[in-house]
């Protein structure tokens, strides 16, 4: 797979002092390239292993981490695998014997077999992903309660409503805008307000001290009717001998 030039500053003349080895076929770079390649990948799939232990001790719910090596080693790249096995013994062979065309073709070769291979291999990874993915639960989104409506208004508050809502009405006509809105807007704030809740008139509930402030108005109207009433006579009686003593 060709992930063309490299973004790294390099040398022009280890590059140059390369591409003339690789031509030659004096050094088996490719050898060395696949060597680490495949130490790459060991070390990744170890990694990949270490850190789906610790999310196993973590979380026993933890995603599992798709393995490369059991993902990438079928029947079809073990074949591959063989193949490129001997072409680089047969490479190895056609660099000691010095037949140089041989060999190069023979490198070729192996670069087709690696191609084919990474492809393979890129592919079963994908699906293996999109088979873990899909097997996954995905948590339901929480459901949000739907807010009750407002309560009605109670009656006195109803009334007083409608007499903002007749006063802006009222308003509005006779061309007071400012006084018309800023009653709509009262009246609007009435009906957001929560109901007024009385309590049951039971008789049964009343208290001693509700009992004793009833008679205590009743008592203290009995008093003053009393007292209205003694004046009276009292002004009746008293009030000719106090004018006969002023005329004598």
């Amino acid at each position: 797979m060709d992930l063309g030039p490299c973004s790294k500053i390099h040398s022009l003349q280890l590059r140059k002092d390369y591409e003339e080895a690789k031509a030659k076929g004096t050094e088996n770079f490719d050898r060395e390239l696949e060597d680490m390649i495949e130490r790459l990948i060991v070390e990744c799939d170890r990694k990949i292993q270490r850190a789906l232990k610790r999310l196993a001790d973590d979380d026993a719910n933890a995603a599992i981490a798709i393995s490369v090596s059991e993902v990438t080693l079928t029947d079809d790249i073990l074949q591959l695998s063989k193949q490129i096995k001997e072409k680089m013994a047969e490479v190895d062979a056609f660099d000691f014997e010095g037949r140089t065309d041989d060999k190069i073709k023979a490198q070729e070769v192996v670069e087709e077999l690696r191609a084919k291979r990474a492809d393979m291999q890129a592919t079963l990874l994908l699906d293996a992903f999109n088979k873990d993915r899909a097997s996954l639960t995905q948590p339901a989104p929480p459901q949000v309660a739907a807010v009750p409506p407002p309560a009605p208004p109670d009656a006195r508050t109803q009334e007083i409503i409608n007499e903002k809502l007749k006063k802006a009405e009222e308003l509005g006509e006779q061309g007071m805008v400012d006084e018309a809105q800023k009653a709509l807007e009262e009246a609007e704030a009435l009906k957001k307000l929560a109901p007024r809740s009385e309590p049951p008139s039971d008789p049964s509930k009343y208290t001693a001290a509700d009992v004793r402030i009833v008679s205590f108005h009743t008592t203290n109207n009995y008093f003053e009717s009393s007292c209205h009433c003694l004046t009276a006579l009292v002004c009746i009686v008293f009030l000719p001998i106090f004018s006969h003593s002023i005329i004598r």
